[in-house]
């Protein structure tokens, strides 16, 4: 059997999670250390951290590996890292913190201690920079824009040492998988050439087209959920999980499939968050990863293709994983089943193309959706949820690309 693609940068995943005696005395001593609330986006990269998922850091990255993620999509060592993964407080707080002094990292919902943080650099970073090279603008109805123009002026790096895993195996039981245990089950199967699909959203036809095209090619897919933070309007994780598994079960052969999990917010990036789904699913142990039309993106602020040149565009070696390029997936009546743009030759009029803000539009209005579109069994999901939400989040949702 061939051997898995290498973690990134590493022989070796590097978990900063800690366990037995080691997390019970970091834990006593967390008690004691000042305490800083993280934000959503810095929750789900503190857990990444903790599993391997971003296996080589050792923790918050400094100003060099932040202009040079930013810049030259690299880190100070010349490691291949496409978007800054920062730690930022507010001035008081930072003053506070002497260079080598330590910090309790908290859950920004409840509190509770999710890592300590030994505080190597302080320093101020110009957030429109950031933006216009990771994100291509700084226009603050991009959410992920929004996202860095809000966060507080001064970043701390620093390595840490997790102590926690949030609530996301509690909610998420067996869906919630770590590296380590992906690699294991792939190996335990056989797979050598596993193909991510990543997901915000519910799969329909047109996902469950490509998953299986890359199953064709490859030794089985792992459809990778996003559990942590969305936009507004997307639907949630334990409602889109709950929609791909009865896909799943209906429609996949069961060993060629594996659902799960990890626990990041969106950040909307596009091409280059792209690149960052490749990154760290190779530490998931993915030789290759699915790449549609529009990945990550939001809006009308990328491409369609753009996430497919950009890995034409890094320096070769710069990653494991590997994209598999597929056009916009589509059910051509004159073709009579799943089709792309490559291999269906007729015009938009014999093509079903349903955007997500048509398929909320409809659920949330409780119209009927083309069968050619969505499996029954992943509607009657979606019905029920939307069938429970207040009329306004609902219209909301509707309205919200």
């Amino acid at each position: 059997m061939k051997p898995l693609v290498r973690p990134h940068g590493s022989d070796t995943l590097r978990p900063l999670q800690l366990e037995g005696a080691a997390l019970e005395e970091e834990q006593r001593r967390a008690a004691g250390l000042p305490r800083v609330r993280v934000s959503s986006r810095e929750r789900g990269d503190i857990l990444m951290l903790g599993i391997g998922g971003f296996t080589p850091l050792d923790g918050f990255m400094g100003e060099a590996d932040w202009r040079g993620a930013c810049d030259h999509m690299k880190l100070a060592d010349g490691l291949f890292w496409p978007i800054p993964i920062t730690l930022s407080v507010d001035d008081d707080i930072a003053e506070r913190i002497p260079p080598g002094g330590e910090i309790a990292l908290a859950d920004p919902d409840d509190g509770h201690l999710l890592a300590t943080m030994q505080v190597a650099e302080r320093y101020r970073i110009d957030k429109a920079h950031e933006c216009v090279r990771v994100f291509r603008t700084v226009d603050l109805a991009h959410p992920g824009v929004k996202m860095v123009m809000q966060q507080p002026p001064v970043n701390l790096a620093g390595p840490i040492k997790v102590l926690s895993q949030g609530g996301f195996p509690q909610a998420y039981g067996d869906l919630y998988m770590t590296p380590a245990q992906t690699r294991k089950l792939f190996e335990s199967r056989g797979w050598s050439r596993v193909a991510a699909f990543q997901t915000r959203n519910p799969m329909h036809r047109s996902h469950e087209y490509l998953a299986k095209v890359a199953i064709e090619v490859c030794d089985g897919v792992l459809v990778h959920s996003l559990l942590g933070a969305l936009k507004p309007g997307d639907i949630p994780a334990e409602v889109r999980t709950r929609a791909i598994a009865a896909l799943a079960r209906q429609y996949f052969v069961p060993s060629t499939i594996v659902q799960a999990g990890y626990p990041l917010d969106m950040r909307y990036a596009g091409p280059r968050e792209a690149l960052l789904h490749a990154l760290f699913r190779q530490n998931y142990g993915c030789s290759h990863l699915i790449v549609g039309r529009d990945h990550a993106g939001v809006g009308s602020y990328y491409g369609p293709f753009e996430a497919h040149r950009i890995f034409d565009e890094i320096p070769e070696g710069a990653l494991e994983t590997q994209p598999l390029r597929i056009d916009v997936a589509f059910w051509c009546y004159r073709c009579g089943g799943m089709a792309s743009g490559r291999t269906c030759p007729h015009g938009d009029d014999d093509r079903l193309q349903v955007s997500g803000t048509q398929l909320r539009k409809w659920l949330s209005e409780g119209r009927p959706v083309p069968q050619e579109f969505s499996r029954p069994e992943v509607l009657d999901v979606l019905r029920a949820y939307y069938a429970g939400l207040e009329p306004s989040l609902a219209s909301d949702g509707a309205a919200t690309r």
